[in-house]
């Protein structure tokens, strides 16, 4: 208890707070320049724009300022990250997940299992360090960087999200161009262009940016889909969890009861994400609350971003890029062949 109270008194320190001041406003002001950056270039979705200007921000800034900024940077990459993936949940509703019909809830469950198992394989092939290849995995069969934090934190590992998240936000924005150019090879019409669409790309915007220019259908469909592969991020999250603990436990042998906060088995995050899609799924929220809902989770995942991106070594990940753009490839040629297939059993 008295622990406790100490930590307590600790964080209401004035000066605690003081410090967090300046990386805050600093990654408020580059969430600002995306969302005009998005505006100018609607084809770019302003998460992703918050990541590169995170990390062009975080590799230009001499020691002293990137000193300054890193407390703020680093707590809204924690905490403001766990506050967005709540209000994510207010854009799904259940009744858009059955529109689907159990047969496409069942395979959107196994493109998803199927992605994450199969970009875990190739990261660990290539011998991704410490959790890249989980966090990897998350971010590539889920809904991309939101998927990683919120995975980084259900595991404890945010230290390892960084190169995850600039992997995935490389190959998510490729798509936008990569995919319309290959379906004038495969031919696929606007509905199964829009299924592939939204099973085998990464970020919600992405998704949105993608689909289009392909018409009306496409995009409702990629939206759709998107949303039911986003749904899994719950319990994918818990499962992460407890992984996660059993792995600490079997580490510490049961010899050191007190080392180390242990994940909690169902984070909280998760259970706040699931109040807002059945809320979202009872019809009772205003448009305008939704609407508000969507502004607010933009800005929290957006300096979130921003926090994670300023954490990206551009070194160190250019001085591993070999292995690292490889096992994004190979993850991104894993799941978009397992969106062909979704595809396919959908016809």
């Amino acid at each position: 208890m008295v622990k406790r109270l100490r930590a307590l008194r600790n964080v209401a320190l004035p000066g605690t707070h003081r410090k967090l001041v300046p990386g805050l406003l600093t990654a408020a002001g580059l969430v600002t320049v995306a969302f005009a950056g998005h505006l100018l270039v609607p084809g770019v979705p302003v998460l992703t724009l918050c990541v590169v200007l995170g990390a062009v921000a975080g590799n230009s800034l001499r020691a002293a300022p990137k000193f300054r900024l890193a407390p703020g940077m680093g707590w809204g990459g924690k905490h403001l990250m766990r506050a967005g993936i709540v209000l994510l949940g207010f854009q799904l509703a259940l009744a858009d997940v059955l529109d689907l019909g159990w047969k496409g809830v069942g395979l959107i469950a196994l493109v998803v299992a199927g992605s994450f198992g199969g970009t875990y394989l190739v990261a660990r092939a290539l011998k991704l360090p410490g959790d890249q290849p989980v966090l990897l995995a998350s971010g590539f069969s889920i809904c991309g960087a939101s998927a990683i934090g919120a995975m980084s934190q259900a595991r404890g590992s945010a230290r390892d999200a960084p190169v995850p998240v600039a992997l995935v936000t490389l190959c998510g924005t490729l798509a936008i161009a990569v995919l319309p150019l290959a379906n004038t090879w495969l031919n696929l019409n606007e509905l199964d262009f829009g299924r592939w669409v939204g099973a085998s790309v990464h970020d919600v915007g992405q998704v949105v940016a993608t689909a289009q220019g392909a018409g009306f259908t496409a995009l409702a469909a990629a939206v759709v889909v998107k949303l039911v592969r986003v749904l899994m991020l719950a319990p994918i999250s818990v499962l992460g969890s407890i992984s996660a603990r059993r792995r600490q436990a079997a580490a510490t042998d049961g010899s050191m009861p007190g080392a180390g906060e242990r994940p909690p088995l169902v984070p909280i995050f998760v259970l706040g994400f699931m109040a807002c899609v059945l809320l979202r799924s009872t019809g009772w929220m205003p448009d305008s609350v939704l609407h508000a809902a969507k502004t607010g989770q933009e800005i929290l995942l957006g300096v979130a971003l921003v926090g994670l991106g300023f954490a990206i070594d551009l070194r160190h990940l250019f001085s591993t890029a070999g292995r690292a753009l490889a096992a994004a490839i190979g993850s991104w040629a894993v799941v978009a062949a397992l969106g062909l297939g979704f595809v396919a059993l959908m016809a």
